[in-house]
């Protein structure tokens, strides 16, 4: 009866719909009874059943493309049909994480699982999160936003440069670090301005901040938030935490949990609840941060963090000792509680 009442939401439009898919593959695993609706690019919502989505094969390298045909030609009418279940949000980025999916159920006093659309919102524009974290006093890497003007572009990640040395140039919107350059040269700022240009995104270029990266989840339960053991991400030399990366495993090296001094590691889960509280985020966030001499500094906060089988989440619960089965049933009860009270 794990999943009695669930609905598992999974795929989207953003170009994170991939992890999607191996997010909602490893919940529908757990959640024994819950069953899975795939978000379709078109807007359309397809019903699909366990076995096609556990048989889906390679889910970080292909589009996963649903026999069914659609049941709902949009997500508002999927929910207006079930008003009454559990929608346990396997989405990663776009409108399953910028607080759009969630604003439409908050209207329909429906129940979700992960913040709510205000603290959504705020998080997923990097800039914006920055602003209200500092207002808690967390560190945060220096940045700049840049201009869509080519020529404006390229001046101001030359005056980055000229003062950090090297920059990481990546979206004000978006995660698993897709379109994300790291540049430390003229060449590398005339390729990433090349990207920038072609994604049509809003960009940021920020300081890059030398130390041990670390990522520290924030888990909401009936004693309040707790941070989880801290995870590592090592890199060869001359990678970057790109997708292929954090996915593919090219490149990187995942340590659950870190290998850093117990004061680094508090440190670290501090300032991920410092961040978690001051956004406003209820259910489960991720916080990435930097080690750096000068302290531990703020990246980004991720609402709805991956929850497939090689994620950081799963990992640190399981070094914490909480199964994957007690997690999801406390965040089932949250978005129930959230609801019943309006």
């Amino acid at each position: 009866m794990s999943g009695s009442g669930v609905i598992i939401l999974f795929g989207g439009t953003s170009n994170e719909r991939r992890v999607s898919v191996a997010s909602a593959q490893h919940i529908a695993a757990v959640l024994d009874e819950a069953e899975a609706w795939f978000l379709a690019p078109t807007g359309a919502v397809h019903p699909v059943t366990r076995d096609e989505l556990a048989a889906f094969e390679r889910a970080f390298e292909r589009d996963f493309k649903p026999a069914a045909a659609a049941a709902f030609s949009s997500v508002v009418s999927a929910f207006e049909s079930q008003p009454s279940r559990v929608y346990l949000l396997a989405l990663h980025g776009g409108e399953g994480e910028d607080g759009t999916i969630q604003r439409r159920l908050e209207a329909r006093r429906i129940a979700f699982t992960g913040p709510g659309a205000e603290a959504s919102s705020r998080a997923f524009d990097k800039e914006v999160a920055k602003q209200v974290v500092t207002g808690a006093g967390v560190r945060i890497a220096r940045s700049v936003h840049l201009s869509k003007d080519p020529k404006v572009m390229r001046r101001e990640m030359a005056e980055m440069l000229a003062i950090y040395r090297r920059i990481v140039v990546k979206p004000v919107a978006g995660g698993s670090s897709v379109g994300l350059y790291h540049v430390a040269s003229a060449p590398d700022a005339d390729r990433a301005a090349s990207g920038i240009e072609e994604s049509g995104e809003a960009y940021l270029a920020e300081e890059f901040v030398s130390g041990t990266e670390l990522t520290v989840g924030v888990v909401d339960g009936p004693a309040g938030s707790r941070a989880l053991p801290p995870s590592e991400v090592r890199l060869e030399q001359g990678r970057a935490f790109d997708y292929e990366g954090k996915y593919l495993g090219k490149g990187t090296k995942e340590i659950t949990p870190a290998e850093v001094p117990p004061a680094v590691s508090r440190a670290a889960q501090d300032l991920a609840l410092a961040a978690h509280r001051a956004l406003g985020c209820e259910g489960y966030s991720r916080t990435d941060a930097i080690s750096s001499p000068q302290g531990t500094v703020f990246l980004e906060l991720n609402t709805l963090p991956g929850l497939t089988r090689a994620s950081f989440l799963p990992q640190q619960l399981a070094v914490e000792g909480t199964s994957m089965l007690s997690f999801l049933e406390g965040q089932l009860a949250i978005a129930r509680n959230r609801r019943d009270r309006g």
